[in-house]
């Protein structure tokens, strides 16, 4: 089977979406599929990361990771994270000839719009991943394209049933929707390298006891105002991973609370001893607050290692049945740290409570969210889709306005 992922960006680019495209890619071909991914270089010709920055210029590259073929396209701009790829629609208009199946990620404007332009003669399934929640205008300029690409595909992936349940947009789609939750290459976490249980030696002995862990980009969906404040009504000291816009903000929060000598700001942390420290703490907090938080894959692996879940009730994600209340980890409400204090606290204080939730989320996670088990699902969905792709699909044509708008952005792309 010759499978083409189409992404917005590709690991060492950051975020959840890159991360799970990574691991479904190289599963996959693991499975003895022929992968490729086709995306946006996010780089510079000096290897600076100008994701962010719109007039910032980026030239095509091809690589290998493992077995799957990895294509960065040349981004001549960028205007509110939607990039303009000159040679994408050529590209795409040539790909039937050599792959069987398209398998595109969204939210993603920029191949959104290219398939809406080109319509490629093969069929085509999409994850899912989230709604858009805070850029609103370009999620209305794109909702028509998409409307168009949705119509043609022949499966639509969603992480977990209740972010399926949750969102409006979705549910216009139901006939074609297949829950398909994210997974992970667990063998890392359930058997640490020699260099992980040093690091989680190192964090303990530096650290102490009890010992909180947040992980995360440092944006305002992650709440980590939020375990700054609970922390001011629990012991121990809390581990920050992460980067992100909010950095200063978070710092001078927790000088203001009192807290600042008991929080550790790590930044970016090598795999092994990111694995490390999911071992050493007591608990991951993870105190999102929105519905862009759909997953949460620092979840499954800190289940994976044993390490119970402080996450939150947020309404239409899935968030809360990745880690269930009880069984792996608490669930709170959102945007109450009295909440994740409490939470705290009773797994210092409840006998046995701890060790109960470490054992079942370690066992959860291996029994729903390992890498192989999501691309043999996907595999799964894609023969289903090729065993049926001469079935007749309703198009829907673009409108005159739509025609106009698609041209335009054709006469910018080769400007």
């Amino acid at each position: 089977m010759r499978i083409c992922h189409l992404g917005k960006f590709y690991l060492p680019a950051c975020g959840g979406i890159e991360t799970h495209l990574r691991t479904l890619a190289r599963a996959q071909a693991a499975l003895g599929a022929h992968v490729q991914v086709i995306c946006v270089n996010h780089l510079d010709k000096a290897g600076r990361d100008v994701t962010w920055q719109s007039s910032a210029h980026t030239n095509r590259s091809e690589s290998r990771d493992g077995r799957v073929n990895i294509l960065r396209l040349s981004r001549r701009a960028s205007w509110s994270r939607f990039d303009i790829c000159p040679a994408l629609p050529s590209l795409l208009r040539r790909l039937p000839a050599s792959v069987d199946l398209l398998h595109v990620h969204v939210p993603n404007p920029t191949m959104i719009l290219a398939l809406a332009m080109v319509r490629p003669r093969v069929p085509w399934v999409i994850s899912y991943h989230s709604d858009v929640v805070k850029q609103k205008f370009l999620a209305r300029m794109v909702r028509p394209f998409e409307n168009m690409v949705f119509a043609q595909a022949r499966a639509v992936l969603v992480s977990s049933p209740t972010y399926r349940e949750g969102s409006a947009y979705l549910q216009k789609h139901d006939d074609k929707l297949a829950v398909i939750p994210f997974g992970i290459d667990l063998e890392p976490f359930f058997r640490p390298s020699a260099a992980a249980t040093s690091a989680t030696r190192r964090f303990r002995e530096q650290y102490g006891q009890p010992l909180w862990l947040a992980v995360g980009r440092l944006v305002y969906y992650k709440g980590i105002d939020l375990a700054l404040r609970a922390l001011t009504r629990v012991p121990g000291k809390l581990l920050v991973v992460g980067e992100g816009p909010l950095r200063s903000d978070l710092l001078g929060l927790a000088s203001r609370l009192g807290v600042a000598d008991r929080v550790s700001w790590q930044g970016r942390l090598d795999d092994a001893e990111l694995i490390g420290a999911y071992h050493a703490a007591t608990a991951l907090w993870f105190p999102s607050n929105a519905r862009s938080e759909a997953f949460g894959f620092v979840q499954v692996e800190a289940m994976a290692c044993g390490c119970p879940v402080i996450n939150t009730a947020i309404p239409g994600s899935g968030v809360a049945w990745v880690s269930r209340h009880e069984q792996t980890g608490l669930t709170i409400p959102v945007n109450d740290d009295a909440a994740l204090a409490e939470a705290a606290r009773r797994l210092l204080c409840e006998p046995g409570l701890r060790d109960r939730l470490s054992r079942q989320a370690r066992a959860r996670a291996e029994a729903e969210f390992g890498d192989e088990l999501m691309a043999r699902r996907t595999l799964s969905i894609y023969e289903r889709v090729l065993n049926h792709a001469h079935t007749n699909v309703e198009v829907e044509e673009p409108t005159a306005l739509q025609h106009r708008f698609l041209n335009a952005h054709a006469r910018f792309a080769h400007q």
